[in-house]
């Protein structure tokens, strides 16, 4: 008899989730209906490739920087968007960091901030010869720009250079001021002496507070499983992970490796990092998630549906397999990653005091004091020091419903119609963005380029280049999106 029951609770289910899916429609979004505007893409490239030509290598204290190299980009700027320099407000701010004035119609309306960086990373010793084409000479094949910044995000700061030249030659005017903010030492991580820290506290000082930043983030990927679904996902990020480094110091006798006891110092270490690496931090379903897989399932095919439309059935067990998944543990738990260690200063003296060093990335929810007392709890030894350095808290989550993400969502489906799904995440890595929220609350993070997925992994590494065939769009975006935002309805 109980089978019959099963059988017949089993046809419910399977009627229900046919019903479900076939219920299951994407978010009503009013799409912005796209000018056509002229954007010669390959004008936009040589504009890109020449501002890569500038080694604008950031280093984490000023010694060693090229300053003469900001500056040459800076006069760049000025010559190549010649309306831009006449039409805002220019400041140099921290030495080499800019905020542009771009004065709105109506003082009374929060201005909105476009953010960029000049900054890039420098090519890694001893890889120089691997570069198809040298790392800072901006080539450009006819197909892709190549060289450091293509994707980290020269181009990003070119592009919003484009849109706000372009609007300017129309006799466009914003409702509301915007600020273009771009620092000069971003790829720097964490560091407290920020180009953006002090656009921030520049702006801060003279009341400023900003209705929407928008800074580097994902950019469009393509979602294509035959049969499942084939769309677009832009992935907005609306929060990022925290970060700090934490170099956790043990005790040990020491003494001459000629008389060795039978465990060293290093053995403790070993215990420590045993410790920290099999108590991972607890992982949790963040709401983001749902929104993400909501607007996904939104764009699937049918078949896609039924498999989506009863995920929270499945929550649990979808969570132990991000876990074990180390691109999926991020999005739901504290990152504990062991980078560095030290032990004696020779190799015939036994460590004193052996010390790891641990990259903490820690969740949305999770503070650094957290971690410390997370630390704490599970390495045995309690005589430990734990000294912090480079460390960030994670951000809280922008929300979804605010001017400036409707705003992409209404661009991003006038530019790909029904072919993509707009959607929030998680950042993991670090922008300047973070450093905005003293003043704003509506912080996101979109580099609206589509580009396909293998060439993400050229960012900060050999070979770093981009389609020209993703900076027209760009352009485009970045104009709709602040026609859309700067207005006052």
């Amino acid at each position: 008899m109980w089978w019959k029951i099963l059988l017949a609770f089993l046809a419910v289910f399977i009627l229900v989730t046919l019903i479900r899916a076939a219920f299951y429609k994407p978010k009503k979004i009013e799409a912005v209906k796209i000018k056509d505007v002229k954007i010669d893409e390959n004008k936009v490239a040589e504009h890109l490739s020449k501002a890569i030509q500038f080694k604008t290598i950031s280093k984490i204290r000023d010694e060693g920087v090229e300053w003469e190299e900001f500056e040459k980009l800076h006069k760049y700027l000025d010559e190549t968007y010649p309306l831009i320099a006449k039409n805002t407000t220019k400041e140099i701010v921290d030495k080499a960091s800019l905020i542009y004035r771009w004065e709105g119609k109506n003082p009374d309306l929060e201005p909105m901030a476009m953010l960029a960086h000049m900054d890039v990373v420098p090519v890694s010793e001893g890889t120089e010869d691997d570069w198809k084409h040298g790392a800072f000479e901006g080539h450009i094949d006819g197909e892709f720009v190549w060289g450091r910044g293509a994707l980290d995000m020269k181009n990003h700061l070119i592009c919003v250079m484009e849109a706000v030249e372009s609007l300017m030659a129309e006799g466009f005017q914003p409702d509301r001021d915007v600020y273009l903010c771009f620092g000069h030492n971003e790829e720097t991580v964490s560091t407290e002496f920020s180009g953006a820290s002090t656009i921030v506290r520049t702006l801060k000082e003279r009341g400023v507070r900003l209705d929407s930043v928008l800074d580097e983030g994902s950019a469009l990927i393509k979602l294509k499983v035959d049969g499942l679904i084939d769309t677009h996902l832009a992935a907005v990020g609306t929060a990022e992970k925290g970060y700090v480094d934490m170099k956790i110091t043990l005790h040990d006798k020491g003494g001459h490796t000629s008389a060795a006891p039978k465990h060293s110092g290093m053995w403790k270490l070993a215990n420590a990092v045993r410790d920290l690496e099999k108590n991972q931090f607890k992982s949790h379903w963040l709401p983001f998630l749902d929104e993400l897989i909501h607007a996904i399932g939104g764009r699937a095919t049918y078949l896609g549906k039924i498999l989506i439309c009863n995920y929270p059935i499945f929550k649990p067990l979808l969570k132990f397999i991000l876990t074990v998944i180390p691109q999926g543990a991020s999005m739901v738990r504290t990152i504990t990653s062991v980078s560095m260690c030290e032990g004696s200063p020779k190799a015939n003296v036994l460590p004193q005091r052996p010390s790891i060093t641990v990259n903490f990335r820690p969740l949305p929810g999770d503070s650094i004091a957290d971690v410390e007392k997370h630390v704490r709890k599970h390495i045995r030894y309690k005589d430990i020091e734990i000294e912090h350095f480079n460390g960030k808290e994670a951000t809280p989550f922008s929300p979804t419903n605010s001017r400036a993400f409707k705003a992409i969502e209404s661009v991003e489906e006038g530019l790909h119609p029904g072919k993509v799904a707009v959607a929030p995440y998680l950042v993991m890595g670090g922008t300047d963005a973070y450093r905005y929220g003293e003043i704003c609350d509506n912080i996101l993070r979109f580099a609206p380029f589509d580009v396909p997925l293998s060439l993400f992994f050229t960012t900060h590494a050999t070979n770093e280049r981009i389609p020209i065939s993703a900076l027209k769009e760009a352009v485009v975006f970045f104009r709709e999106y602040i026609i859309k935002v700067s207005d006052k309805n």
